[in-house]
């Protein structure tokens, strides 16, 4: 799992997964999980999961940690660019209905 970080602008900070997200994935994130909520000014944080081709429970879980921290410090966290088995569980565990999820326009929505 590799994770990098780009300012999109200086509002938003897109953070891009590559690799699978899983329980290894999720450990090898952790680091620069916790550096975007607790070093990072950005408000809003944009993470797309365009090159993350398997997620599972952990991957989840790592998701729903860094939204939860950023909502406590009053910032905006939005998932883009999900496609086939992560978007399908996503789906399945109503993570949309919490997290804005595929926002963009050509994207498929939740």
């Amino acid at each position: 799992m590799e994770l990098v970080k780009a300012e999109t602008n200086n509002h938003t900070l897109r953070v891009q997964l590559f690799g699978d997200f899983d329980a290894r994935g999720s450990r090898e994130a952790q680091t620069e999980i916790d550096n975007i909520i607790h070093n990072d000014w950005h408000h809003e944080v944009e993470v797309d999961l365009k090159k993350v081709h398997f997620m599972d429970s952990s991957g989840i879980g790592a998701i729903v940690y860094l939204y939860k921290r950023l909502i406590e410090r009053e910032r905006i966290m939005r998932i883009e660019n999900v496609t086939g088995q992560p978007l399908q569980i996503m789906k399945l565990l109503r993570i949309g209905q919490a997290i804005p999820v595929n926002t963009h326009v050509n994207n498929e929505y939740l």
